[in-house]
């Protein structure tokens, strides 16, 4: 009885072995991840950022890298090599924290030698608190361990998308690098529809302090600044992302303001410190801002808006610096508290907005 019960456990464990062989060989042949190389045979299907990242900063050199939350995610990479004459590739990563884009840029060097990093600054992103947690993402595939390769090889979901990657392939469906995550489709980019996705706040009478946002700041710029630091040879391009005027208007309302702009003057302050730095503020250009045919929503801009960014700061358009950012601040405040938001829902948007309701948005108190 003894030997019929080892020969079945020898049996059960030989069969979970060949399995689990089977599992991890098919990652790593199919490599949905892109983490071992960049596909010979197939093209590579895009589904995860932060899972594919890793395996695009290490086998796609380029001169340029442009990096960013989801404000980056429909300026192709190359919008970025045309705008600043070389090979160029971006790295996205939505509702990203700083602590993961900092996993994101340590590999980066680690891998290659960019001339430049052009990274969109995400107010949003920069006055929320970090807290350290990137849970989301996979840390495997961006430390130097090679042994917690296994997470991948081994993985339930990477043996899904290895079939997915493959089929895929076979019914055409797979993208050029270029368009990796872009989701233009089925967006609409004009004025009556980011004043439609916008959910106005009601004016809020409780107006945050000044200092609420600074201990978050302060922590998310200190991991900015030990890219500078470690590397003083490349240039770090920064711009604050050009949210759409509704932003302002939403900031306004919801009583944060000055919360805002105190996170904005501790930013500029400490980023125009540094030599290898050029900040530009896109967020402050009030053409592009103030034209909502740029967006789909209150802050997400359009592929070809994203391409005139970059040759905004390929000319050096908007540049911030110590001697002028105090000046740039003060004007563009007093423009955002005088203007006129109201304006904005004119006769045009109440017509179009009455051929498809009956009433009112919910935030209209006229």
């Amino acid at each position: 009885m003894n030997k019929v019960y080892q020969r079945w456990v020898l049996s059960f464990l030989a069969a979970l072995l060949i399995l689990l062989m089977l599992c991890a060989s098919t990652v790593y042949i199919v490599d949905p991840c892109l983490y071992f190389r960049m596909p010979k045979h197939w093209k590579p299907v895009f589904f995860n950022e932060r899972y594919q990242a890793a395996g695009i900063i290490k086998h796609v050199p380029a001169d340029t890298v442009l990096m960013g939350t989801s404000m980056v995610a429909n300026t192709r990479a190359s919008a970025a090599a045309e705008a600043f004459e070389g090979t160029a590739i971006r790295i996205t990563i939505p509702d990203g924290r700083f602590s993961e884009f900092d996993q994101a840029v340590n590999l980066l060097f680690r891998e290659q030698a960019p001339e430049r990093l052009v990274f969109g600054i995400d107010l949003n992103i920069l006055v929320r608190d970090d807290g350290g947690k990137t849970a989301a993402m996979p840390g495997y595939l961006y430390n130097r361990n090679p042994l917690d390769d296994l997470k991948y090889l081994l993985n339930k979901d990477a043996l899904y998308y290895s079939a997915y990657v493959l089929l895929s392939n076979a019914q055409g469906n797979a993208q050029p690098i270029d368009d990796a995550f872009i989701w233009t489709d089925g967006t609409v980019w004009e004025r009556y529809e980011a004043l439609r996705m916008y959910e106005r706040p009601r004016a809020s009478s409780n107006i945050l302090p000044q200092d609420t946002y600074l201990s978050a700041v302060d922590r998310n710029l200190a991991i900015m600044e030990s890219w500078f630091q470690a590397h003083p040879s490349v240039e770090f391009d920064l711009f604050f992302s050009p949210y759409s005027i509704l932003f302002w208007d939403k900031s306004i309302r919801q009583g944060d303001l000055d919360a805002r702009f105190a996170a904005l003057k501790r930013s500029c302050e400490v980023l125009t410190a540094y030599e290898n730095v050029g900040l530009y503020g896109l967020l402050f250009d009030r053409e592009f801002i103030t034209d909502l045919d740029n967006y789909c929503d209150y802050v997400h801009h359009s592929g070809e808006a994203g391409r005139q960014v970059l040759e905004k700061i390929a000319f050096g358009n908007h540049r911030l610096t110590a001697e002028n950012m105090n000046e740039a601040l003060a004007d563009w405040r007093e423009f955002v508290v005088n203007y006129d938001y109201e304006s904005l829902w004119d006769q045009a948007f109440w017509e179009r907005w009455y051929k498809g309701h009956d009433e009112p948005p919910d935030w209209y108190e006229g």
